[in-house]
């Protein structure tokens, strides 16, 4: 990514959570990704770390509608996915996706059981969360202009507990400066 894209999308993604009531630490641990992809406006995600404990994480993201997430698990982080803001679209799978596509399973939304299915639409509206549980694979997109996404999990390793199903998606993107940076991310400290 150009150091440009990443420092106009802090901006925006600054923007966004102000005008929703979000306010960030003093130093905040931002992380911007393309997934490897180079193209930020279909497979982009802003990140901050709000908290990185042994014991739990909770991040603070920022995605627009046409920007996908791509299809990942994890074998040990436990994850409330939370729509902060906007509307959010998730897919889940019990298993790995086109092994048992459709079949039921049930996941946690909201506190209560809910029965999905395998590759089906499951929409969280603001206020609105999913527990995910370590294998359960899953992708999101928002599907309104901007979207606020919250998570909490146990502890996040962002380098060994992220499994694409698409195994060329990459985390962390090379960064080709054409401009001063605005912020640090995560992959720079």
């Amino acid at each position: 990514m150009k150091r440009s894209e990443i420092n106009a999308v802090c901006q925006a993604a600054a923007a966004c959570f102000h005008a929703n009531g979000w306010h960030l630490p003093p130093k905040p641990a931002w992380d911007v990704t393309d997934f490897g992809r180079g193209r930020f406006e279909q497979y982009g995600l802003v990140l901050v770390n709000l908290a990185t404990e042994p014991e739990y994480c909770e991040k603070l993201m920022y995605a627009r509608r046409g920007q996908l997430t791509p299809c990942h698990t994890h074998r040990h982080k436990k994850e409330d996915i939370i729509c902060r803001a906007g509307r959010l679209r998730l897919r889940l799978w019990h298993d790995r996706p086109g092994r048992f596509d459709d079949e039921p399973f049930c996941v946690q939304v909201n506190g209560q059981s809910l029965e999905v299915r395998s590759g089906h639409d499951l929409v969280l509206e603001a206020g609105s969360r999913v527990t995910l549980v370590p294998g359960v694979w899953h992708e999101f997109a928002p599907l309104s202009a901007e979207c606020v996404i919250g998570e909490v999990s146990t502890a996040n390793d962002d380098l060994h507990d992220n499994f694409f199903l698409d195994a060329s998606v990459g985390r962390f993107p090379p960064i080709e400066e054409d401009e001063a940076p605005a912020v640090r991310l995560l992959s720079e400290r």
